[in-house]
């Protein structure tokens, strides 16, 4: 059984519809915008996606996602290497964790959730700092993407 330090788990409610929220996640173009990162390649199961961060304080960062799964209007999922910010340490050699998104919908608009998984596996030199650093971090990105989509609300979508 995972330990309670092994998995974040956020959610938030978001006031736009199912497919809108789709859009925000899986689009690269607007994933990069609400979650602080130049990506530039497609999410597509199975590949690769280097880019630098560009939130404040961390634009020395280059982060690595590896796409796992994209089920349309439910679920998308990727692998990285949880705060991974000292660029001059190697953490080819360590297990990623898995990022999963959910959403689904509820009165008030679209249920989004995020699991990030995995972190009893890391080195134990890295595991706490990184389970810490990652549930301020998705809380905070849980309110970007509250903030962002209530900017973009987008085109009306069916």
């Amino acid at each position: 059984m995972p330990s309670s330090t092994d998995r974040i788990e956020k959610s938030v409610v978001l006031s736009a519809p199912r497919a809108r929220v789709w859009h925000a996640l899986t689009d690269v173009r607007e994933f990069t915008q609400w979650f602080g990162a130049e990506l530039t390649a497609a999410f597509e199961r199975g590949t690769v996606i280097n880019g630098h961060v560009t939130n404040e304080g961390y634009e020395h960062v280059m982060m690595t996602i590896w796409v796992e799964a994209i089920e349309p209007q439910h679920a998308f999922s990727f692998r990285w290497h949880p705060n991974a910010i000292d660029m001059s340490a190697d953490y080819s050699t360590e297990p990623t964790t898995i990022v999963a998104f959910t959403i689904d919908e509820v009165p008030e608009g679209t249920l989004l959730v995020v699991v990030e998984s995995g972190f009893d596996a890391l080195p134990e030199s890295r595991r706490t700092a990184a389970f810490t650093s990652n549930s301020k971090g998705w809380e905070a990105q849980m309110q970007r993407i509250a903030k962002y989509l209530a900017e973009n609300p987008g085109p009306s979508v069916a």
